[in-house]
């Protein structure tokens, strides 16, 4: 079994946390910050799961294994 570390990106809509993982384009939601990164968890690992199924994981691996990923807001005006 392949370990990787993700990305997880979280923020609120109204009443709600949406999570994402920019890696794979997987994205779920929850009440809280916690739910909502418990919930993504659990979509990439079947998203992962289904990959490996179909023959694609390696796909994915150069993005999944980078040891270098940085995350940053920018402000921009339209």
């Amino acid at each position: 079994m392949k370990k990787f570390n993700v990305t997880a990106i979280i923020w609120q809509e109204d009443d709600v946390y949406v999570s994402k993982c920019p890696e794979l384009e997987v994205a779920s939601a929850g009440d809280t910050p916690q739910e909502a990164l418990k919930n993504l968890k659990e979509a990439v690992e079947l998203y992962l799961e289904n990959a490996k199924a179909l023959g694609i994981l390696n796909d994915f691996t150069a993005s999944l294994q980078s040891p270098n990923k940085f995350t940053s807001t920018i402000g921009v005006a339209v």
